[in-house]
């Protein structure tokens, strides 16, 4: 949704009080789409921070390697369910309240990340630092607008993505490891500026009658149902249960309340829901052959551990750099000749990754499941937001984010169970 401007900042003046008014004055015109990626991109980098850094995170809160890898799946939970939440902050309460918040649980977080000693309140940190960084994302992707934006956000995050355990790495080699996990912060420098430069959306009148007021009982449901989706992996009986109950009640509640958090016109748009569904099977296969691909090289092509993981960089970057040039394309082209290369790559990554065993070709799986999850995320997040009305393109876009965020648990369960254990 394209922002609108209000006013235009006035020149600063002789007098104090004429600069003060110039300084807080919203600006003309959209939101610098570099903003808006300093914004929302951080947030990738600090997901992947601790991949290679797990043992010393371990051996510093004095609990075992497998222990420490809830700090990567608590963050996950956050983003997932966090992303939806704050989105319906956003179109409720409007821009500033969402920055507010956003910022203030993602600075938050990270405090508790940097001084915590226990391995409970870490984790706390890391879910509240994940909250704050996908409502941020959410803005962003509310506010970007076109899809050739929308692909500079979303190269930006493969970007970041593909880079975040390298970084962690040399932060906790040169720092500690709590300066690894606190880097998704520097996307608070960006609050200021998106806030002076955007007003929209703007915040609601007060709600007039119980049908316009919170639907608590939606998004409590939908963040059950989230919750226990990100836990499938982990422990598959129980929270597939939890999943079907909590599925179950929020269809009761999505008929009863068809205008609430979740709202029934747009769930049941077969743009929405083909967008959605699609950007997850296709994150789904992006995060599987990343965690695939590095052993496939070694068991197949006989590659080492360092050379793989250069290899698998090299992909990671240019993919989601090409996947920008789809982007900036997709307004010229049909959406169904975008769907089309974005099925066609993924669907040739996967089967290149099951097949090949040459080297460089598990490489290009690699760089095409990037592409084509990367590319999903910037052009279908604005299919999905264009089938619903204004007021409720937060809400589509916290919905689709919260679909492609679920393709990163489900990748990892399915490379184990494919590869990883084998």
């Amino acid at each position: 949704m394209t922002p609108t401007a209000t006013a235009t900042a006035t020149a600063a003046t002789a007098t104090a009080g004429a600069t003060a008014t110039a300084r807080t004055t919203p600006r003309v015109g959209p939101v610098p789409v570099l903003w808006l990626t300093l914004m929302a991109t951080p947030l990738a980098a600090g997901a992947n921070a601790p991949v290679l850094i797990l043992p010393d995170m371990a051996r510093s809160l004095g609990v075992s390697a497998s222990t420490a890898t809830w700090l990567v799946a608590s963050y996950a939970w956050a983003m997932a369910v966090g992303t939806p939440l704050l989105a319906g902050l956003l179109r409720r309460r409007g821009l500033r309240a969402a920055l507010h918040l956003a910022g203030a649980l993602l600075v938050g977080g990270t405090l508790l990340v940097a001084a915590s000693p226990w391995l409970p309140l870490t984790l706390a940190g890391r879910a509240t630092q994940a909250a704050g960084g996908a409502g941020l994302a959410a803005v962003a992707m509310s506010l970007a607008g076109s899809a050739r934006r929308m692909g500079v956000i979303s190269a930006g995050f493969g970007i970041l993505g593909a880079s975040g355990p390298l970084l962690g790495a040399q932060l906790s080699e040169a720092v500690s490891w709590r300066l690894s996990l606190s880097v998704s912060v520097i996307a608070v420098l960006a609050v200021p500026m998106v806030s002076r430069y955007a007003t929209a959306p703007a915040a609601p009148a007060a709600p007039a009658t119980r049908q316009d007021r919170f639907d608590a009982r939606g998004a409590a449901l939908l963040t059950a149902l989230a919750t226990a989706l990100v836990l499938l992996p982990h422990v598959p009986a129980a929270a597939l249960g939890s999943a079907a109950l909590a599925a179950t009640l929020l269809a009761l509640h999505v008929r009863r309340r068809p205008d609430g958090f979740v709202p029934a016109a747009l769930i049941r748009r077969p743009l929405f829901l083909g967008s959605a569904l699609l950007a997850l099977t296709l994150s789904g296969t992006y995060f599987t052959l990343l965690f695939s691909v590095p052993r496939l090289l070694g068991d197949r092509a006989g590659w080492d551990a360092a050379t793989a993981g250069t290899g698998q960089l090299v992909a990671l970057l240019t993919g989601s750099a090409l996947s920008w040039l789809l982007a900036a394309a997709s307004a010229r082209m049909s959406r169904a000749a975008v769907r089309a290369v974005l099925v066609g790559v993924g669907a040739s990554a996967a089967v290149i990754a099951v097949f090949a065993s040459w080297g460089p070709l598990l490489l290009v799986a690699t760089l095409g499941g990037t592409f084509a999850a990367t590319g999903s995320n910037a052009v279908l997040s604005m299919h999905a937001a264009s089938s619903a009305p204004d007021v409720q393109r937060p809400t589509a876009i916290g919905l689709f984010a919260l679909c492609y965020q679920l393709g990163g648990a489900f990748g990892p369960a399915i490379a184990t169970a494919l590869v990883l254990s084998a």
